[in-house]
């Protein structure tokens, strides 16, 4: 009796454990393929996490055009991270979670004009976000779609 007490509790403990995993995997978080506006060609990998309750991006690889010189350094930049190397810079920072799949209140870097704005990201189904750069209120902005990489 005490055995199968035992084996129902760890099963238990198991699915409260697994439960609670599954709900701390936010689907915005991963590695993440941008596409370039105007070439609609992959330009690079953000790897974002979260860290204290904030999402931050990081550029992990770049993907220069064909023909086209690679930036390396963040040479636009008005801020600290003028003249820096890109791989490993900090491109989107503070954002806060605000709903399923929507993160809000955070910046972005546009490293290739050197300006950062204000970004608000929804991803509905872990495979697809809308990544919204704006000045002032969302609607003065323009959205890109990032796409989840594959692992």
């Amino acid at each position: 009796m005490i055995k199968k007490q035992f084996i129902l509790s760890a099963c238990l403990l198991g699915l409260v454990a697994g439960n609670t995993f599954a709900q701390a995997t936010d689907p915005a978080i991963g590695v993440w393929k941008t596409i370039d506006d105007k070439t609609n060609q992959p330009a690079s990998l953000i790897k974002i996490e979260e860290v204290n309750g904030l999402l931050q991006g990081i550029i992990i690889k770049t993907f220069p055009a064909p023909g086209e010189t690679p930036l390396v350094y963040c040479n636009l930049c008005k801020d600290d991270r003028k003249d820096k190397p890109l791989i490993g810079m900090k491109i989107m920072s503070g954002l806060k979670k605000d709903g399923t799949g929507s993160w809000s209140d955070g910046k972005i870097l546009d490293p290739k004009e050197g300006e950062t704005y204000r970004v608000k990201v929804v991803t509905e189904d872990g495979k697809k976000m809308d990544v919204r750069g704006y000045i002032g209120v969302p609607l003065l902005g323009r959205t890109q779609v990032w796409y989840k990489a594959e692992q």
